[in-house]
């Protein structure tokens, strides 16, 4: 029992699954407030223009409750046994969803952004092409010989030149 504890704990101590939680939790904040950005700031005056006072509202009735429409709500709907299809709750989610994915794009492309400056501040490109091997086989006598070699000096093959 004790091994399974001192397992449990390095397994929930690795950073990824640190890392991992404190992005989910930031990322689950963040997603609160791009639905209230939606729902309380840009829901409202769209919703104004079309002619109603909450979009969330907006909804097409399938079948009566046991109260005829007009249904303010679909909540209120609901309650009386009406089936809806609440197609303005479903374009507020629509958007907060598109809200997210473009404020997770900004932030992903300003993080690559500041990588790439700094390391241009330690002296690496990202442009650096990869260093080339100081050696290689000899494909005839398989003997090692530096990588820009045009010739074997083992065996005197000619070989194609890098």
């Amino acid at each position: 029992m004790k091994s399974m504890i001192k397992e449990f704990k390095k397994f929930i101590l690795r950073g990824n699954l640190v890392d991992l939680a404190i992005g989910f939790t930031v990322g689950a904040a963040f997603s609160t407030v791009a639905r209230s950005l939606v729902n309380d700031i840009l829901m409202p005056p769209i919703g104004y223009l079309m002619g109603k006072t909450d979009f969330s509202n907006l909804m097409f009735v399938l079948k009566e409750g046991s109260v005829p429409p007009p249904y303010s709500s679909p909540e209120q709907a609901q309650s009386v046994g009406a089936i809806t299809i609440n197609w303005g709750l479903f374009v507020n989610n629509v958007l907060a969803l598109l809200i997210v994915a473009l404020s997770m794009f900004l932030v992903i492309k300003a993080f690559n952004r500041l990588e790439g400056q700094i390391g241009q501040i330690s002296g690496k490109k990202e442009t650096d092409k990869p260093e080339e091997p100081s050696s290689k086989k000899c494909p005839y006598c398989l003997s090692n010989i530096p990588y820009r070699a045009t010739r074997c000096p083992e065996c005197t093959s000619k070989l194609k030149s890098v």
